[in-house]
């Protein structure tokens, strides 16, 4: 059985009595989650649940570290660092935006109660009163402004307690997490690792050193950095999914397909088998989440038809949490497109379905798709009325979470759709005007965390682009460019194979197209690009 196929299967298989009582213990029986210590002044035994419930959090287990935290305070009511703990779990992934509504509401309300019981040491007062930044006033203050307060207030506690573990493992996620996109000199992931480095050579079974570790290094330049990291963390806490997830925004950066393949694969198994041990229908966030990757993988290794059938089975997926609403919308709405577009299929791209009621930033991923599409078909009539509702998202998107970042993304797909749209209109001067600015727009915005890649990389289209005019030469260029930023993307490689060729650069073209036919080596073999590329091998 293939691995796509074990996927599908899994959804229709009774556990056996053995596991279930493994997770409906809460995990306890025989889970590993890595080794952290935590001293807080509680009695023992919330001292012993506390420090299991940071090993969750430090792996991003929202579900279980939320009961986590409760059973602390169960054990000491006294306990005012479960409060801060629940206050932090609540606040989910750092990397997308925090929560809302209710959540927002309820989350702060733990917040609170930590700061009116108080820390009873200083170390404990730091970190609730960073905490307690970080919700204050959310009424009317944006969660990126707060989470920034929250990381000057760490900075603070971090300076008052330079030798103590935590402190500086939450110091250095707060400067990744409040990392600007736009800033290629990754100043404060890098002075992140620079903390984080030397306390995993000393505790290497720690699962946050390792994680954050991760998330500092995940950008092209820094990507090998992390190596290291993301091999070891899905074994410090495999009981995790996200444990067995995170190390793939390494290998994406880098382009180890295989391995990122793998490493979904698992998070996926995991996450699926907890959601069911706890009887829950459907599937966590965390495997929408793993899917998206692992469908990114596949399409590079020309493993179509194992994406097509996985982008398929999604759309059928109901949720069983209520945890990443936004992270699981994107990468729901992503699959589909990524499988047209990264097969070149305009046709079935220009007619993605529009989702209902979908926000701002999730309806760009769709507009994007067909507008790309129905302008690469040559219809123009289409590709104007995405650009146009591109143009309507653009403000939308800056309205909602993370809004200046987003909306910098929207504006990026409408700059590119617009350059196709011109094309086919004739208009070449003004669609290499647009096809360029949203590439170099692009160079210098992040992706975010949410997303394997962007749906097509906006410098890979501008070489498409500059390839359809008979600029070669540049389009071998813009290929290159892509490739150094986005190891091994398929669709560049083959891009540069053929730009070459075209150019006259017949060693060039043998090399790109050599590495292309190895990458597709155990593809579904029906890509007409696999065709032209063994005849320019010939």
């Amino acid at each position: 059985m293939t691995r796509t196929l074990r996927i599908l299967a899994l959804a229709a298989v009774a556990l056996s009595p053995s596991l279930f009582a493994q997770a409906h213990d809460h995990g306890r029986t025989g889970e590993q989650l890595g080794r952290v210590v935590f001293p807080v002044s509680c009695n023992a035994e919330a001292q012993k649940r506390f420090v299991r419930a940071m090993a969750l959090l430090h792996s991003f287990w929202w579900e279980e570290g939320s009961t986590a935290f409760r059973d602390v305070a169960a054990a000491d009511s006294s306990c005012a660092m479960a409060y801060w703990g629940s206050a932090m779990n609540a606040w989910g992934n750092p990397f997308a935006g925090g929560p809302a509504g209710q959540a927002l509401a309820s989350a702060g309300q733990a917040a609170e109660r930590a700061a009116a019981m108080g820390g009873k040491t200083p170390r404990e007062q730091g970190f609730i009163s960073a905490v307690a930044t970080l919700y204050r006033n959310n009424a009317t203050v944006s969660n990126v402004q707060r989470l920034r307060a929250y990381s000057d207030t760490m900075a603070r506690v971090y300076r008052d307690n330079p030798n103590d573990v935590e402190v500086a493992i939450y110091y250095a996620l707060s400067l990744v997490a409040t990392a600007q996109a736009t800033d290629t000199t990754f100043t404060r992931q890098k002075q992140a690792a620079a903390i984080l480095n030397p306390l995993f050579q000393r505790f290497p079974q720690h699962p946050g050193l390792a994680h954050y570790i991760i998330h500092a290094n995940d950008s092209p330049r820094l990507a090998s950095l992390g190596l290291d990291a993301a091999r070891r963390y899905a074994q410090i806490a495999p009981s995790a999914p996200h444990a067995q997830h995170m190390p793939s925004h390494i290998f994406v950066r880098l382009g180890l397909w295989e391995d990122n393949i793998a490493s979904n694969q698992r998070s996926y198994d995991a996450g699926l088998a907890y959601a069911k041990a706890q009887g829950l229908t459907g599937v966590l966030y965390h495997e929408f989440h793993a899917l998206d990757y692992m469908v990114y993988g596949y399409l590079q290794l020309g493993q179509d038809a194992a994406a097509r059938r996985i982008a398929t089975s999604a759309d059928s997926m109901s949720q069983a949490d209520a945890q990443g609403p936004f992270v699981t919308s994107y990468n729901r709405s992503a699959l589909s497109a990524r499988v047209a577009l990264e097969r070149s299929d305009w046709a079935a791209a220009a007619r993605l379905p529009i989702p209902s009621a979908a926000p701002a930033t999730l309806g760009a991923v769709t507009r994007f798709a067909r507008g790309i599409g129905a302008a690469r078909s040559g219809d123009t009539a289409q590709a104007r009325a995405e650009v146009a509702a591109l143009a309507e998202l653009e403000p939308a998107a800056a309205a909602g979470p993370q809004g200046a970042y987003w909306s910098r993304v929207v504006g990026i797909k409408r700059r590119a759709v617009e350059a196709w749209r011109l094309l086919a209109t004739g208009d070449t001067a003004g669609a290499l005007r647009l096809a360029q600015e949203a590439a170099d727009m692009e160079d210098v915005t992040e992706k975010s965390p949410v997303t394997p890649g962007e749906l097509l990389p906006a410098r890979e289209l501008y070489g498409d682009l500059l390839l359809a005019v008979g600029r070669y030469a540049d389009a071998l260029k813009a290929y290159e460019l892509t490739l150094v930023r986005e190891p091994h993307r398929a669709r560049a490689i083959f891009g540069a194979g053929q730009a070459a060729q075209l150019a006259g650069d017949q060693s060039g073209a043998r090399k790109r197209y050599d590495e292309y036919v190895a990458q597709m080596k155990a593809s579904d073999g029906d890509r007409a690009e696999l065709v032209r590329a063994r005849e320019g091998l010939r």
